[in-house]
């Protein structure tokens, strides 16, 4: 009795597992109106279909477009189109048996991908003035920026801060301090003397002309106080001299005294 349904078992599985493995097709074929064709080649696609007579008919695929996989297709895929609006550019061409491999433009870095390639890409931060460039931006990552501390300064564009100008190093004058966007600015000393020299000459004169007004104001009204406070007298003389021949006779003459009334 059990040697007989182990007849019957294997009678009725094995058609059934010959039946199921038989109409499975191999890696390298594709099924197709219940028959298995080969495949076309990575670069082609299929023109006609095997028959029981023929094997598959393939052919390449044309321009722009490309397959890159065995396959039993009747069309190609077409190429990506790598679009600049997308910050993206071409970074390999497409062929008949790949695709276009597209990545960031110069100075953007990818933010998406498809299958492994960039499918969309923005533009890397910029420092602002008072900061430097801590991590350059790379096609996978964005520009890393850090400020500058103490007395250094940066334009947003440097690697690292840089250290402000000693004017006074270079025998130079401070004209503008610096900052940590700008740096110190330095003026010649010979510069700074001939713009102040001028205005303090200017200046020096105006003061001395002031004073000497001065001077001769204060001298006039103390002469004029003078001979009001005084009262000083003065004479006048009477010329009584005779001429006589060739000699002069001087005669004696009288002296006026006139003294100013108070």
């Amino acid at each position: 009795m059990f040697t007989l349904r182990i007849i019957i078992f294997i009678t009725l599985i094995v058609p059934l597992n010959y039946k199921l493995c038989s109409c499975q097709c191999s890696h390298a074929e594709y099924e197709i109106h219940k028959q298995c064709c080969p495949m076309c080649a990575p670069g082609f696609r299929v023109h006609w279909h095997c028959t029981d007579d023929t094997s598959t008919t393939c052919v390449p695929c044309p321009s722009s477009t490309f397959t890159d996989e065995p396959n039993g297709l009747t069309g190609c895929f077409p190429c990506t189109v790598c679009d600049a609006s997308r910050g993206l550019r071409v970074n390999k061409k497409c062929t008949q048996s790949s695709d276009t491999v597209c990545g960031p433009l110069e100075r953007f870095y990818c933010i998406a991908k498809k299958k492994g390639y960039c499918s969309l890409a923005v533009q890397h931060s910029e420092c602002i003035p008072g900061q430097y460039i801590k991590q350059a931006g790379t096609s996978s990552t964005d520009t890393v920026c850090a400020y500058c501390t103490g007395d250094t300064y940066s334009n947003g564009s440097f690697s690292s801060c840089l250290a402000h100008t000693k004017c006074e190093a270079l025998g130079l004058t401070e004209t503008n301090p610096g900052t940590h966007s700008s740096d110190t600015k330095c003026g010649n000393p010979s510069t700074a003397v001939a713009i102040t020299a001028p205005s303090v000459i200017v200046t020096l004169i105006l003061i001395l002309v002031i004073f000497f007004s001065i001077y001769i104001w204060k001298k006039k009204q103390s002469k004029s106080t003078g001979i009001q406070e005084t009262g000083l007298p003065f004479t006048v003389e009477n010329d009584s001299s005779k001429v006589d021949g060739d000699r002069k006779i001087v005669e004696p003459f009288e002296t006026e005294v006139l003294t100013t009334c108070e």
